[in-house]
């Protein structure tokens, strides 16, 4: 039977969190906003309505919505030829699709950002479709990423692994009803994201590489 590894890739795949939480920062600054950068790396993950009604509140301004994501999307677009895939991210793909899984993307990045992401990580051959927030009506931590994702790879929840680096992540594949598996590499620590579900917690990816064998990869 096939089986799916369905992965985050902002702070999973790629080192991006905190240059998102830079760009937001100051989208929020520009727009008036004084919100600390430690809230905004708890918010990263969400998709972007989603964190700016974190971050500002159900009773803001939400005229000012749109205006926010536009500023974020170009301060983090001037990013875009050189962002950083994480150590061991291409070869631990590479490595899983020549082991039989079926390997999908659920993400919040799209369009271009999305084509940005899979130019750093470099490992196309290897991914079989990618499951992005404009194909669902519910970001994370709601599970519809997740399922989409499954839906995509044809392999039921059970025969599924979840790969991510934020709590809403954990949340997100823990609804969908597969396994988790937590890396560090996103900036959350350890201890949040096994109270929100990881089975397991790894460094990077590298570090689940050199651990396959004894993961819920295996």
């Amino acid at each position: 039977m096939e089986r799916a590894a369905v992965f985050d890739v902002d702070g999973t795949l790629a080192d991006t969190n905190h240059l998102h939480v830079v760009t937001w920062w100051e989208a929020f600054r520009q727009a008036g906003h004084r919100v600390p950068m430690h809230a905004v790396h708890r918010a990263v993950g969400l998709p972007s309505t989603d964190l700016i009604a974190h971050l500002l509140g159900e009773d803001r301004d939400t005229d000012q919505d749109a205006e926010l994501s536009a500023a974020h999307k170009a301060l983090y677009g001037q990013y875009f030829d050189r962002l950083p895939a994480l150590p061991g991210a291409g070869e631990l793909l590479r490595r899983l699709a020549g082991d039989g899984w079926r390997v999908v993307l659920a993400t919040s990045a799209g369009g271009a950002e999305l084509s940005a992401l899979r130019r750093a990580i470099d490992a196309d051959e290897a991914i079989t479709a990618t499951a992005s927030s404009d194909d669902v009506d519910a970001g994370k931590p709601a599970p519809e990423p997740v399922r989409h994702a499954l839906e995509l790879a044809g392999v039921p929840a059970e025969r599924a692994v979840f790969v991510g680096d934020t709590v809403w992540d954990m949340a997100a594949g823990r609804r969908a009803g597969v396994r988790c598996v937590g890396v560090l590499s996103g900036g959350i620590p350890r201890a949040d994201l096994v109270e929100a579900g990881a089975d397991e917690v790894y460094d990077d990816p590298a570090g689940l590489l050199a651990e396959l064998a004894d993961s819920p990869l295996r």
